[in-house]
């Protein structure tokens, strides 16, 4: 993403269910922009993100207080996240295919970064 590393500041708090039965601990945290929608209907909160060492089917896993900050509502069923925008509805979607693209295409097991 091209993020100075200086920018990243420690966190010593380890997090678990990314690798079944294993902790993973973080490189540290940063706050960045997160925006959702799009140019006639967006929205955008600062988060606080914990950055890891390794490579993974997730891009980003967003938590309770992301959901809290911008008052949106997940429906796992349909990989479909909800919330409101200045003008409409936003709506973020995936698909089964794709979620199971990703986790054919990256090993279960991670690599560390280098």
């Amino acid at each position: 993403m091209g993020i100075d590393r200086s920018r990243i500041r420690s966190s010593g708090a380890p997090f678990h269910g990314i690798m079944l039965g294993k902790q993973a601990i973080p490189l540290g945290q940063i706050d960045l922009p997160v925006t959702f929608g799009d140019p006639t209907n967006l929205r955008t909160e600062t988060l606080t993100i914990e950055v890891v060492g390794f490579h993974g089917s997730y891009h980003a896993i967003l938590r309770r207080p992301c959901y809290a900050m911008f008052m949106a509502v997940a429906n796992y069923t349909y990989l479909k996240l909800k919330m409101l925008g200045p003008h409409r509805v936003i709506t973020v979607g995936s698909s089964f295919q794709r979620a199971y693209q990703c986790e054919v295409e990256n090993p279960h097991r991670p690599r560390q970064l280098r």
